[in-house]
């Protein structure tokens, strides 16, 4: 049995780290940079970058951050925000990133993923998607719909659907990233992430909502996740990464530990 894994996610905006509530109300809290280096420190097995304005703003990535980050830590590394070539997402492996994840511009587009598949491996490309409850309709038949721009625009795309097409086009992870449960603390959204973890082959990473270990244990098993992503409850010192892989560790969940 694969581990399961622990991925912090740093969203950056204008260069510094920031945390919102269901991707609104934003809270600037610092230095990404050195916000890596300590979650790395502490054994974390995975970080996922998201530059939260890019799209919105129609503008690259900063390759500047991502570059610091990746001289400061030896894990994998994921970088999102602003992509929208093959050339971009070759040149974020050149500033240090291991994968790339798509949101956005592949809703936009859907050919940009297997183009960035074909280009930099399908281990490397991630497809990340935004998603919010809606009442079950014919476009959106499992109640959840594909939101992009950083949850300013709703698609009326059915999440599932997308994760499953995202997939034949070549994404090798997906990330789920529930907008209804970011920043609450009150725990992930299961029934999402379970859905698309059903439904296709490639590991499902789970995004919105933890608080406590608890709640990732939760996701991992009920939830069917082969990973979580924290934010709040780190980036605030409620929890440390050793914390949570020693709780998942206790409850017979298969971590990564660092002895």
């Amino acid at each position: 049995m694969l581990s399961k894994r622990v991925v912090a996610c740093l969203d950056v905006k204008n260069g510094e780290l920031s945390k919102g509530v269901q991707f609104v109300a934003t809270e600037m809290l610092g230095d990404p940079v050195a916000k890596a280096k300590a979650y790395y420190e502490d054994g974390l097995d995975e970080l996922v970058f998201y530059d939260i304005t890019a799209s919105s703003d129609q503008r690259n990535i900063m390759l500047d951050v991502v570059q610091n980050v990746a001289r400061e830590i030896f894990i994998p590394f994921s970088v999102g925000g602003g992509i929208r070539t093959r050339e971009d997402a070759a040149g974020l492996l050149m500033a240090g990133a291991e994968k790339i994840s798509l949101n956005s511009a592949a809703v936009l587009r859907p050919e940009l993923v297997k183009e960035c598949a074909q280009a930099i491996g399908t281990q490397n490309t991630v497809l990340s998607m935004d998603v919010r409850a809606v009442v079950p309709n014919t476009a959106c038949p499992s109640g959840y719909e594909v939101v992009i721009n950083g949850g300013r625009k709703a698609m009326g795309m059915d999440a599932i659907a997308w994760a499953r097409r995202g997939c034949e086009l070549g994404a090798g992870e997906v990330v789920v990233n529930s907008i209804d449960a970011d920043g609450m603390k009150q725990g992930y959204e299961i029934k999402l992430t379970r859905l698309v973890a059903e439904a296709i082959p490639v590991p499902v990473v789970a995004s919105g909502g933890a608080g406590t270990p608890a709640h990732l244990h939760q996701v991992l098993t009920e939830g069917k996740a082969d990973a979580a992503l924290v934010a709040s409850m780190v980036h605030y010192g409620d929890y440390r990464v050793l914390d949570i892989k020693q709780y998942l560790n206790r409850q017979g969940v298969k971590v990564r530990m660092n002895y």
